[in-house]
């Protein structure tokens, strides 16, 4: 599995690595929108994207409904992993396409017990 994390924190992208890595999944990342539609346009398919909000250039809400406008990219996974916490936020980005959402600060738990729920732990998860 892949996975393409997309957050302006390298610390943050830090972390989802490590979560990601741990699961045996491979990982490329992006420090906004446009550099993950770059990614994608250039042939990178991931499995997963994990994606902040806010960000510089693009950001992840506008990621998700310019993936999900286009039809070759219908399979990717879209998980908001961000500050935002807002209802009506929360809303906006799962009616736009994203399949979950994480809000910021989480656990590794939190983000392998979404990863179960949308089925891409096709695995024992290691202790």
């Amino acid at each position: 599995m892949q996975a393409l994390i997309i957050d302006d924190s390298r610390a943050m992208r830090s972390i989802l690595r490590r979560i990601v890595t741990d699961l045996g999944w491979s990982t490329a990342e992006a420090g906004n929108g446009q550099e993950a539609l770059d990614l994608l346009e250039g042939g990178h398919t991931p499995d997963l994207c994990l994606i902040d909000w806010n960000m510089p250039v693009m950001d992840g809400y506008t990621f998700v409904q310019r993936v999900r406008a286009e039809p070759r990219w219908r399979d990717v996974t879209l998980m908001m992993v961000t500050t935002e916490s807002e209802h009506g936020q929360i809303v906006r980005a799962l009616a736009a396409g994203a399949h979950e959402y994480v809000i910021k600060p989480f656990t590794g738990e939190a983000i392998i017990e979404k990863l179960g729920l949308l089925g891409l732990l096709d695995q024992e998860v290691p202790a």
